[in-house]
């Protein structure tokens, strides 16, 4: 007696399958931080500082600054750290990453760059927020 296989379906599209149009190309993906394309940093002037209450569960004011890029788009850019110096008119530099608990908010600011002053008093992570080495006393 011949043994019954179990032969699995082949996964490879055959030639009359391609013919009548089985493939399709796949959707180019959507960029996290749409008005930095192709660049890493971009320049800004700031309409309006102002603060947002985050998503539900967390609460407290974040910090944030409306602004118009070189580029002419409008954003909105989170200001990271404790304390900040922007204000209308300060010209700041924006990088990509969003606000993950405030809606809407999908740049940064850079700390130390420009019109944007470093946090005083830091000491850990001290690159991201502008900060220099304390003077060893």
């Amino acid at each position: 007696m011949r043994e019954a296989r179990l032969t699995t379906p082949s996964l490879l599209s055959t030639y009359n399958q391609v013919i009548r149009g089985c493939r399709k190309e796949q959707r180019a993906r959507k960029a996290r931080s749409p008005a930095l394309v192709n660049r890493p940093e971009v320049k800004g002037v700031c309409l309006r500082v102002g603060v947002v209450k985050p998503k539900k569960p967390n609460s407290g004011e974040r910090k944030v600054a409306r602004l118009r890029l070189s580029s002419g788009k409008l954003v909105t850019a989170y200001i990271p750290g404790e304390g900040h110096n922007v204000q209308q008119h300060s010209v700041v530099m924006v990088r990509g990453g969003r606000a993950q608990d405030c809606p809407g908010v999908k740049y940064h600011l850079v700390r130390g760059a420009l019109d944007l002053g470093g946090v005083g008093n830091r000491v850990t992570s001290r690159s991201k927020y502008g900060t220099k080495k304390p003077k060893a006393s």
